[in-house]
């Protein structure tokens, strides 16, 4: 009898760690990634990612929301040093438009809060990101501080919870 508590206990050990240090499995719930992640979709989180490199832009992450108490997926799009601005929907990343095969835009011939904005250069260990369905997601373009009533544009690269893997 002790021997199969003891396989039990192992085996509901080892998931944990699994789960909580190595890999989670999570299901898109909102249309912000559209057409990368539809909603519905299950997706792997590579929480080893970022515990011995950096992201890079282009990288697919999981992080707690800045301004509400969820977990967001968005596209990494600028990383530390890089001088962001965005003209007409066109993100343009150290003064050349970025080329954004992925991006989706429903409403083309609006211009919505986040489509002219004067970002900057992204400080030191934090990261911009958007979502790949700009017309319809909430991200580093238009996250207000609850708080502080500040523009919240980078979230902190030790905040980040994994990569999303196999997109």
């Amino acid at each position: 009898m002790s021997r199969w508590l003891f396989l039990i206990g192992l085996g509901v050990l080892g998931a944990w760690v699994v789960r909580t240090q190595l890999f989670e499995g999570i299901v898109i719930a909102s249309g912000s990634m559209e057409p990368t992640l539809s909603v519905g979709h299950h997706a792997i989180v590579n929480r080893m990612a970022y515990k011995f490199k950096q992201p890079k832009r282009g990288d697919i992450i999981v992080f707690p929301s800045p301004v509400q108490n969820k977990d967001l997926v968005k596209r990494v799009i600028a990383i530390s040093g890089d001088d962001v601005h965005i003209r007409k929907k066109k993100v343009m990343l150290n003064g050349a438009e970025l080329y954004e095969p992925y991006v989706k835009h429903e409403r083309k011939d609006e211009i919505l809060v986040g489509d002219n904005l004067e970002v900057g250069i992204v400080p030191r260990q934090k990261v911009f990101v958007l979502g790949d369905n700009r017309d319809f997601s909430g991200d580093s373009r238009d996250w207000i501080d609850p708080k502080t009533q500040k523009h919240v544009f980078f979230i902190d690269v030790k905040k980040i919870k994994g990569r999303v893997m196999g997109n």
